[in-house]
């Protein structure tokens, strides 16, 4: 997946991907998706084989702007609690636009998108949380005691959790608000005392 992208198929994409967001997956065929981005369904053919393409490069496409946006905010110099908090409203960001079956829908029905998006998290987020957790435990913000690989992994099974339209219905929990308890929960867990307190103050300031 690590080939060019014409400019005309990486509009494609980015238009897909608003389509999707918008309405899910399973319920967009090729000619809504063709509609919706006022082309004809034979441009589009030039460019994918079929919706199971469209959806997968529009993953892979998704996943790579999402690790450029987090390195990003990784490269600012924050503290590790500060870089966690922007980390966390950029995700909070895209799931505000997000509809809420688009994860069903990519693992039941794409299964080949699913693994490039499970692929991302395993490799990118594990290492991210573990550079950030050894970043806290340099300031003094996180405790010296933690176990970085174990915590790492299971930050991930929090988050896969996060995501799950059964433990918590899209009727009954907003996915934002679930995602802010998990920053709470986490950073309160791994925290020492100094960082608690800049938790504390920050979620003062920054949210209700």
């Amino acid at each position: 997946m690590s080939e060019l992208i014409e400019p005309k198929e990486q509009e494609i994409l980015l238009q897909a991907q608003k389509c999707f967001m918008r309405n899910g997956i399973k319920a967009m065929t090729m000619d809504d998706v063709a509609r919706y981005m006022r082309m004809s369904k034979k441009t589009l053919y030039q460019f994918f084989t079929d919706k199971n393409d469209l959806v997968e490069k529009m993953t892979s496409n998704l996943c790579k702007v999402h690790e450029q946006v987090i390195h990003g905010i990784c490269a600012r110099g924050l503290n590790a609690i500060d870089e966690h908090f922007e980390i966390t409203q950029f995700i909070a960001g895209q799931l505000a636009q997000m509809h809420p079956s688009i994860n069903y829908d990519l693992e039941k029905y794409h299964p080949k998108a699913w693994e490039i998006l499970q692929n991302m998290e395993d490799r990118n987020v594990i290492a991210i949380v573990t550079a950030n957790m050894e970043k806290g435990i340099r300031e003094g913000l996180y405790r010296e005691d933690l176990n970085i690989p174990v915590i790492a992994r299971i930050y991930v099974a929090r988050m896969d959790a996060v995501f799950d339209g059964e433990l918590f219905p899209v009727n009954e929990y907003n996915f934002v608000d679930v995602l802010w308890e998990q920053y709470r929960y986490h950073i309160r867990g791994i925290a020492s005392p100094k960082g608690v307190q800049y938790l504390m103050k920050k979620m003062n300031k920054e949210r209700k």
